[in-house]
């Protein structure tokens, strides 16, 4: 049974909108909303600051590397990056060591998470054995396990082989769950790091073209289609992504995408220092991509965003940029980048913010006590952001185990300033008795 505690967080604005007000959660349930509400007795209060008052978060891909790559990132130091980002329930992929493809690692994985208690931690299971692309994964066994697991990818692999997927898809279908594919035809991205452009060529870096990722995106919208089952789009990276989305659509077929941070924000002419940080699959892309996808995430043809969070030891980011492993770290940074790149250009307002990266992921995957609206009898799940705030990323100063941030030392706006799980704050201070992880 989930924790649930109460907390008057006071002096917010829901959505950025209107009038300050206070929110009172009550075993972690919202009871009130309004100006001058008085905690009761022995209910903390968390103070807003005038800060805008999101739903909690919610990301549909982070690598949280818990089972085997403890040295790199644990579900808790994950889960505490994850508060500390707004979030309050996170998505965890199944590359671990073991691989997530069985139900006594995805229920491990659950079980770690809800004792840890800073957010959701939902793992991911594969829809293959060992990610090897060949024999499907116990999905239904997953999915009836503890961890009820929704959501299947082999992300940082592609489910390749067309029979594989299509087979997939059907059993997904059936089961009711959702299938997210790693979008890449490995037979383009041979020795591939660096999206293939005239700034790879010029670098000497072998080349990544955009149509490895286009190729199964069209492949896997038209088997969907058959299947009658719903497919998504994991880390969307290119403008003929977004058309192909489009064209998907038209026809009916029940297609969902997401997209990065990085690749709103960054663009391949980061990787003139060849400094391994910035090497990330799918690559980062040119910047007329960056602005094909924000466009698509405000219309809506992209659905949410997501991190990719992906924590690397230093040893495998200061090398030999194509010996780098690919990967960057995201929670603490996402929602500054939104602000970045879709806040202060004008395409989201806050309520846009909270539909990409809050409302929509959970619907998506089916989680009916996230992204819920800032109403009473919705559950307690919040997050307060400081507008106003601008920051200096100190890669150090994160709470992940690792340090490749591509975002070390720049400027970035708005900072979230406390997290409400179910009542509970996970991140921020809370006076009088509150609890304050």
């Amino acid at each position: 049974m989930a924790v649930t505690g109460s907390v008057l967080i006071t002096d917010v604005r829901p959505y950025g909108e209107g009038d300050r007000v206070d929110v009172l959660v009550t075993d972690g349930e919202i009871t009130a909303i309004g100006p001058g509400l008085t905690a009761p007795k022995g209910v903390a209060t968390l103070d807003g600051g005038g800060g805008i008052l999101l739903p909690g978060l919610v990301d549909m891909h982070v690598h949280l590397r818990e089972p085997g790559r403890e040295d790199t990132e644990t579900i808790a130091t994950g889960s505490q990056a994850a508060a500390r980002g707004g979030f309050t329930a996170v998505f965890t992929m199944a590359n671990t060591e073991p691989v997530a493809d069985n139900a006594s690692v995805t229920d491990l994985v659950w079980r770690i998470g809800q004792e840890v208690g800073l957010c959701d931690v939902h793992p991911v299971g594969a829809v293959t054995v060992g990610l090897e692309g060949e024999q499907l994964a116990e999905m239904g066994m997953m999915n009836a396990g503890a961890a009820k697991v929704r959501l299947f990818s082999d992300d940082g692999k592609c489910v390749h082989d067309p029979v594989v997927m299509k087979r997939a898809l059907e059993y997904a279908k059936g089961l009711g769950v959702l299938i997210s594919q790693h979008s890449e035809d490995p037979r383009l991205t041979v020795g591939a790091v660096a999206h293939d452009g005239p700034t790879a060529a010029r670098l000497g870096l072998t080349g990544w073209p955009r149509a490895a990722e286009e190729s199964i995106v069209a492949r896997d919208a038209l088997l969907a289609r058959d299947a009658g089952a719903r497919i998504h789009v994991a880390h969307a990276s290119c403008a003929g992504t977004v058309e192909l989305i489009r064209f998907a659509r038209e026809q009916g077929i029940d297609i969902t995408a997401e997209v990065t941070p990085h690749h709103l924000l960054l663009d391949d002419s980061r990787l003139e220092t060849y400094d391994g940080v910035n090497r990330v699959n799918p690559p980062l892309r040119e910047a007329s991509d960056n602005l094909a996808l924000r466009a698509a995430l405000a219309e809506g043809l992209i659905d949410c965003v997501a991190t990719d969070h992906a924590p690397h030891a230093s040893q495998e980011k200061c090398c030999e940029f194509s010996q780098a492993r690919p990967g960057m770290l995201g929670l603490e940074t996402s929602l500054s980048v939104i602000v970045q790149t879709m806040v202060q250009t004008g395409l989201l307002d806050w309520r846009g913010v909270a539909r990409v990266m809050s409302e929509r992921p959970a619907q998506i995957v089916g989680l009916d006590d996230h992204g819920r609206p800032i109403e009473v009898g919705e559950p307690g799940n919040l997050t307060i952001v400081d507008p106003d705030t601008e920051w200096v990323v100190k890669a150090d100063d994160l709470a992940s185990k690792s340090t490749n941030t591509p975002y070390a030392e720049m400027t970035l706006p708005a900072k979230v300033t406390a997290t409400v799980l179910r009542g509970t704050v996970t991140h921020g201070s809370a006076a009088a008795g509150g609890e304050n992880r």
